[in-house]
């Protein structure tokens, strides 16, 4: 064959695999029961990838560039999980969302029930409870797409089952490391709180009522399996991370990133973005220059404060938009490379 041809052909192969995903961001919200009979319902925000034209839609504080209950696409890449910080919202990260839904996949964004903006009850039940239920809440939101009729045919498989990944902020890059196979143990964060508290002020000084730890001297308490095994790939964007055992860290066997702001306060890097990936083999790590705790998140039109200061706040000379738009190609990059697009 005639080698002009062949690259033509090639070109015109590669152009019809793009555009297959070329799309814009749709958006619609479902409820999923919660885990355990007598628990809350989990609110989920979904994102995926549409042919309607997208418009600005208010979503609290945050703003979102969707299809709002547009068609979804007879086939999406995966199914990414999105999990949020503490006390946070499942609209905190929706430009990232966005992101991957033009790209092609479906994201399903949770509100964690007992630990986001409108309750705290869950931190009220202990660390054990709090390190435990955020993960089993994630793979309950993964059990629930993978049966429904709406979606289960739509997300991508090879012939290791559904490709599902998981991208979590905060206590959720905590939550979706676990997923991945780190484990907890709560004796960790009372040591470090003992011999550390000084340069982790505000992790380790935060009330009982909004921190997702208890304070040193609490009797530890044994923790259940949560590793999720149909999660492939995971992202863990600022993560609390002192929690977790170099043993299990050393164990996760998943494709990872895992980022750090670097002038963090809320969770400082050396005791937990660090510390994850220095114990995690062959992690894709990466420092933010000169971004806060929040950096991640979309700026809301409203403050947001926290034991940390405003949501929306940034050091001075930090771009948040360029960097949320710079985030929103690397992620995608990521998970294309995992899941071979």
């Amino acid at each position: 064959m005639n080698l002009h041809l062949r690259r033509a052909i090639l070109s015109l192969a590669l152009l019809v695999t793009g555009s297959a995903f070329a799309a814009q961001a749709g958006f619609r919200t479902l409820k999923v029961p919660g885990v355990g009979g007598d628990s809350d319902p989990i609110s989920v925000a979904l994102y995926y990838p549409t042919s309607a034209a997208e418009s600005a839609l208010a979503l609290g504080p945050f703003t979102a560039h969707v299809a709002a209950g547009a068609a979804a696409d007879s086939r999406v890449k995966g199914l990414i999980i999105l999990s949020h910080g503490n006390a946070g919202s499942e609209l905190g990260q929706t430009s990232l969302a966005e992101a991957l839904a033009r790209d092609g996949y479906l994201v399903a964004a949770l509100r964690h029930p007992g630990d986001n903006w409108q309750d705290s009850s869950l931190i009220g039940k202990g660390a054990a409870s709090y390190f435990s239920e955020r993960p089993r809440q994630a793979s309950r939101v993964i059990d629930a797409l993978l049966q429904s009729p709406d979606w289960k045919d739509r997300i991508a498989r090879d012939d290791k089952g559904p490709l599902v990944g998981a991208v979590g902020h905060s206590a959720g890059g905590y939550t979706v490391l676990a997923l991945a196979g780190a484990r907890p143990d709560l004796q960790r964060i009372r040591t470090h709180c003992a011999n550390d508290r000084a340069q982790d002020p505000i992790f380790c000084g935060m009330t009982r009522s909004d921190r997702p730890a208890e304070p040193p001297g609490q009797a530890s308490s044994p923790m259940p399996p949560l590793e999720d095994d149909r999660v492939r790939a995971v992202v863990a964007l600022a993560p609390l991370g002192v929690v977790l055992t170099h043993e299990s860290l050393a164990q996760v066997s998943v494709p990872t990133m895992v980022y750090e702001a670097e002038l963090d306060r809320y969770l400082v890097p050396s005791f937990h973005a660090q510390w994850v990936a220095r114990n995690i083999p062959g992690v894709d790590s990466r420092s933010v220059r000169n971004a806060w705790h929040y950096a991640f998140m979309d700026r809301p039109g409203t403050a947001i404060m926290t034991v940390d200061g405003d949501v929306g706040a940034d050091p001075p000379g930090f771009d948040r938009q360029a960097f949320l738009k710079r985030l929103g190609e690397e992620l995608p990059r990521f998970f294309d490379g995992v899941f071979h697009y």
